[in-house]
Order: C-alpha cells, then structure tokens, then sequence
C-alpha cells in the first residue's frame, strides 16, 4: 500500500469525517497503519464505534483508490494530503483539515494573505458591483480572493479578482471534476489557470445539498478574515461567519439597504460588531498585524518592483512616516498609495505601524 493510496481510503470512508480522521492519525501517525489496526486499537480512539472500527478494518475498496489515482493523473488534478509539506499552513492548523484536498490548479504560499468574499447567490445590481469592485481592488494589492464559485456574490468576486490578474481560490462543494454550476464552466477554466479550484470531496462527486456548508469552513480557514457582501438572515454565508468567528478570522461586512432582505444578514453582522467596510482600506487596516507578523519570518531581500512601487519604497527610511505626508511628497491618491504600501508590505520590505506610519522593515 502506497502512502497516497491510504490518504484516499481513508477519505473514501463513509462514516469517518475529517475531525475523527485527525484522531486516528493523531494516534497511529500514519493512514497505513490506520488501516492495519485491529478493531479494538481503533475502539479506544474517541468516536470510533463498533461499526466505525468494522467499516475501517473491512475496507476493501482499493481498485477504485486506484483508478482515482489514475483519473486525477489524466485529469491533472494533484492529491494533497494533510501530510504533504506544501499542504495550506492555514488549513492544517483546523482541528477538522481535511485529510485530503484535490487541486485543479496551483497553490502558493503567499496564498495564506487571503480574503473570502462570500454572499447571496441572488444578490442585487448593487452587491454584484461592490463583490466584483472589492475582488479587484484587494486582487490589485496582491491578497488572493477565495469565495466558493457559486451564481451570484461569489461569481462576481473571482471575477474582480481574474480582473485584476490576481489570484483566486475557489472552494468547491462538489468533485473538482463536476461542471457545477454549469454557467460558471468557463469561469472555473479561468480560474485553474491563474489559481486553483479546490474540493475535499472525492472525484465525480455530485453537489449535495450538505457539501456546501462543509465547504464553507475551508473558505474561512484558507483566509486572513470574510468580508460578507448581500446576505438574508439565513444565507449560507452566515455559516462561513461562524466557521470564521470559531477560527479566530476578522470579519467584515458591507453596509446594505435596510429595506432589503437581501442586506438583513450584513447590517445585522455590523449591528453585532463585524467590521463596516466602505472601501478596501477598512480590510487592510484592520488585517495589516496579522500580515506584517506573517512577513517578518522571510528572508530581507529586495524583490522585484513596478516603477511605482520603487518610488514609494525610495522615500521611506527606517523611520517611520505617516501616510499623509507620503501622499503630499509623493502627488498620489491615498488609495493609489496605500495599495502601492500593501504591496510592499506583502512583498516584506515595508513595516506598517499605528496610526498609518510606514517604514522600511
């Protein structure tokens, strides 16, 4: 048996979902050895029952983990396992990672600064320019948008971030084989090539009605912090907020009409204290901590820059200087600036620090 071989098998059983998968593996290390216990071994690990224990021990469905392997290989589709050392940082540290991800695509690890963008599926003329203006505008300084490709607000957010040739995640809740939704077929083409389609679930998966609030909870763990643009009260996306808020993510939230069902969800997420975003400023305000933390682990190497990043990065020192005075030396926009300055945030040479003061890291 082949380690990937046992990675699949043990996402192909029916009854063991992803946080009792991490306990078998917490307890025998290997998915291999899983597979070799006997059914009192796997009896003493929390949530494994006399049928649990009966369908690991007398699992024999090993031709078809080899002819997944074989249709992923054809398909170009990589298996990641919660095993392999390139497997999202963000994702393995979720007490339920799936031990399994299949990738349409590639990943990178400056995909860790990432923001979900998740709402309606029938959203208004007004929540579909605000998701696809807000995934261009976070794409342009160089955060990866993930949203979960479904008709509506998620659509229009990978849209604004393709715009921008940025990168973008979709989260799937069916095989990333499956053409669903099917409106969306060239949108996912799109997507593969300048990110990655990703699913937990199993090749030819259909998109059962479960799957997507399962999903939900890759979206907000893959991500820095949700920003929720239309949603009703009981939207799908205030699933993703909960995964979000039980993760420890920032949550955000764009103001709607109060006369509108289609905004009850986000006003009353403001109302309970989510972060009211007007523009793309308010995201990286709040989040720039969390990824001036992230960057100060990485080598000090000056990367390559645009023209304009060069310029804002040659006026700055080790001192740090306050927004406003860059704006008046520099004859550019605050926004202009401040995506210029996250750029080179993301890039680690530039230092956020209170009150809007930047400086060379």
């Amino acid at each position: 048996m082949s380690d990937l071989k046992a990675w699949i098998a043990l996402n192909f059983l029916h009854d063991i979902g992803p946080v009792i998968a991490r306990r078998l593996l917490d307890r025998f290390k290997e998915p291999e050895k899983v597979f070799s216990a006997n059914i009192d071994e796997l009896k003493e690990i929390e949530g494994i029952s006399e049928a649990r224990a009966r369908e690991i021990v007398s699992f024999n469905r090993w031709k078809e983990v080899d002819e997944e392997i074989q249709r992923a290989e054809k398909s170009g589709i990589r298996i990641m396992t919660l095993g392999d050392h390139d497997y999202p940082g963000p994702l393995k540290k979720l007490p339920d990672a799936p031990p399994v991800l299949y990738v349409k695509g590639k990943l990178f690890e400056r995909d860790s600064n990432a923001i979900a963008i998740v709402g309606t599926r029938r959203p208004t003329r007004y929540g579909m320019s605000v998701a696809e203006q807000m995934g261009y505008e976070l794409a342009s300084c160089g955060f990866t948008i993930v949203s979960g490709m479904a008709k509506g607000i998620d659509t229009m957010a990978h849209k604004g971030a393709l715009r921008a040739c940025g990168r973008t995640i979709a989260v799937l809740g069916a095989g990333v084989d499956v053409p669903y939704p099917f409106v969306n077929t060239t949108l996912k083409s799109a997507i593969a090539s300048s990110g990655a389609l990703i699913s937990e679930f199993p090749l030819n998966t259909p998109p059962n009605r479960e799957h997507f609030p399962r999903r939900n909870r890759i979206i907000s763990g893959l991500s820095l912090g949700v920003l929720v643009v239309e949603a009703t009260l009981d939207s799908g996306s205030m699933i993703t907020v909960r995964y979000a808020l039980d993760q420890g993510k920032e949550v955000f939230a764009i103001p709607g009409n109060i006369t509108s069902k289609r905004s009850a969800g986000t006003n009353k997420l403001i109302k309970n204290g989510a972060k009211l975003v007007e523009d793309v400023r308010d995201i990286i305000e709040e989040i720039s901590p969390q990824l001036v933390h992230h960057l100060e682990h990485k080598k000090r190497e000056i990367p390559p820059m645009s023209e304009n990043e060069r310029i804002v990065y040659e006026r700055l020192s080790n001192e740090p200087k306050h927004v406003d005075i860059l704006v008046r030396e520099l004859k550019m926009s605050s926004s202009q600036l401040l995506s210029l300055l996250l750029r080179l945030e993301l890039k680690g040479v530039v230092k956020q620090y209170g009150g809007k003061n930047f400086a060379l890291a």
